[in-house]
């Protein structure tokens, strides 16, 4: 936490749902951002958190689902997810989405 560096190389990624892994990036405990890896098929479970996320599509296609709405995203492509507001996406190509999240996710880190 609070590195002024961090280098993606250095950071390990972990499992965390079947198909997705996830690495926790630059932190502090306002401010974090997560890169995750989806295999074609993978699942991110609709779920909901006290934590308002923007999600960036690195690579790949999603379709994802936000408060009851779905659309298909591609490279480039960012969502926003106020606190509260259920969500989740299914991996339709293999791809990479860098989430940004505030306050920082302490679940992540235990």
């Amino acid at each position: 936490m609070n590195q002024a560096w961090k280098f993606n190389k250095d950071v390990t990624a972990t499992p965390c749902a079947p198909g997705v892994e996830r690495k926790i990036l630059a932190h502090t405990n306002e401010l974090m951002c997560v890169e995750n890896y989806f295999k074609e098929g993978a699942v991110g479970a609709l779920h909901h958190h006290p934590h308002t996320q923007i999600t960036y599509v690195v690579s790949g296609q999603f379709e994802f689902e936000i408060d009851g709405v779905k659309k298909v995203v591609n490279p480039g492509d960012t969502m926003l997810k106020k606190d509260s507001v259920e969500h989740g996406c299914v991996c339709l190509k293999e791809g990479i989405l860098l989430d940004i999240f505030t306050p920082m996710r302490e679940d992540f880190l235990k």
